[in-house]
């Protein structure tokens, strides 16, 4: 067994330490590992190229974050136990570990029907019965899952004011340098407390909870929702659907065996947690996509080749913006026909060179686990109850664009 209090350096919050002896085992597991591999934001480098960061320094980011929590909340006298800290952490820690290639760009393409959550209680179950671990993660799937009594401890895992949000918004920040998103996680987990088994923010931490919330509409906008990287996942996500559509015709497309094998195949969650399945996907990861793209854009089939190209050499699809979609319907159709014509394929194979749709996006949803301010009578109230910018609506409303992204002509 390792020794405790393993250090590591991270770049944006200094030392992390690995309190507990589980930790280590599990930052040493393939699974975990893996996340070294999976860029954070997918492609969003095309618009910011310091955002190559990864899923691995953010779930652990995250479970420094979630650390100071719970020192913080036993300094204000609510009994956590060393038990339920390391099941806590170690939940946190694997919060991520469902993620494919390229995080959320492609989600339900790869695998169509199953998201990112659903895989990581499926693979934290797994590691669970490994002979390593032997039901030592018992607790933190309970917290994961929200069915431990303390609601709160769930809470810094998911919620709208969790640990989770707070790294990636101070981290992505960092890594993009867009410091509108780069918020006082120190001050924001200073102000937490619990009321009735309910994460709480303390009312002198009003404006550092709004404080939050502006920065996280900020850098979806500007990072998250920024139409090049809109555009680019879009082309993304159209190539391996491509490559699945010519792989399920019975051509032969080069891949690695992991990322073959899900070509071929359209799981979900029942027929991925087959020891088969689950072992390609252990290895499933960036590296085996952008190898791929390297050599099919040379493919004799012009869709593929020309998807892979443009993503190669950053000949990125261009993006029109209107009120609504009927407003670039008729481009669309305009677009379908020259590509039909130009590149002597059908209508239907010419939308894999467009993609036309709304882009949503919503700050803060008041009937979802809201946020709550603990006043100094003891009182409760919901955020945007207390606050003069949310009473404005700007940050509760969705925020919808219609962007029609295309191949140059």
């Amino acid at each position: 067994m390792t020794s405790k209090n393993k250090i590591i350096n991270d770049p944006v919050l200094g030392f992390v330490s690995l309190p507990f002896t589980l930790l280590y085992d599990l930052l040493q597991h393939p699974y975990v590992q893996r996340l070294t591999r999976i860029r954070q934001l997918g492609l969003s480098y095309f618009v910011y190229p310091g955002n190559t960061h990864t899923r691995f320094i953010h779930s652990l980011g995250a479970m420094h974050l979630t650390q100071e929590a719970i020192r913080h909340l036993r300094s204000r006298g609510h009994h956590i136990t060393d038990t339920e800290e390391e099941a806590t952490l170690a939940a946190i820690l694997l919060h991520d570990i469902g993620h494919g290639p390229f995080s959320h760009a492609l989600e339900h393409v790869l695998i169509p029907y199953a998201n990112h959550e659903e895989i990581t209680l499926l693979l934290t179950r797994r590691i669970n019965n490994e002979e390593n671990f032997r039901g030592q993660l018992d607790l933190a799937i309970e917290i994961f899952t929200d069915n431990y009594p303390k609601h709160y401890l769930h809470q810094l895992i998911s919620s709208q004011l969790d640990m989770d949000r707070m790294d990636y918004l101070v981290r992505d920040s960092f890594f993009s340098g867009v410091r509108e998103g780069n918020v006082g996680a120190d001050r924001l987990i200073k102000m937490l407390n619990v009321k009735d088994d309910r994460l709480v923010i303390e009312e002198k931490g009003i404006y550092s909870a709004e404080n939050f919330l502006i920065a996280r509409r900020l850098m979806y906008w500007q990072v998250y929702l920024h139409k090049t990287a809109v555009a680019a996942e879009t082309m993304l996500r159209h190539a391996i659907r491509r490559a699945k559509q010519l792989t399920a015709l019975g051509t032969q497309l080069f891949a690695s065996p992991a990322l073959n094998h899900f070509l071929q195949s359209n799981h979900n969650l029942e027929t991925l947690s087959s020891d088969h399945a689950i072992q390609y996907y252990s290895l499933l990861d960036d590296a085996d996509v952008l190898t791929a793209l390297k050599v099919w854009q040379n493919h004799n089939d012009i869709i593929l080749a020309k998807l892979c190209q443009g993503l190669i050499n950053r000949q990125l699809f261009k993006v029109r913006q209107a009120d609504s979609d009927e407003q670039l319907q008729p481009l669309q159709q305009q677009l379908i026909q020259h590509y039909s014509q130009h590149y002597h394929i059908t209508p239907d194979e010419a939308e894999y060179f467009l993609s036309c749709g709304p882009v949503r996006s919503r700050t803060y949803d008041p009937s979802s686990d809201n946020i709550l301010i603990l006043h100094r009578d003891g009182s409760v109230s919901e955020l945007s109850d207390v606050s003069d910018i949310l009473n404005t609506r700007m940050l509760s409303k969705r925020t919808t664009r219609y962007y029609l992204c295309h191949l140059d002509i």
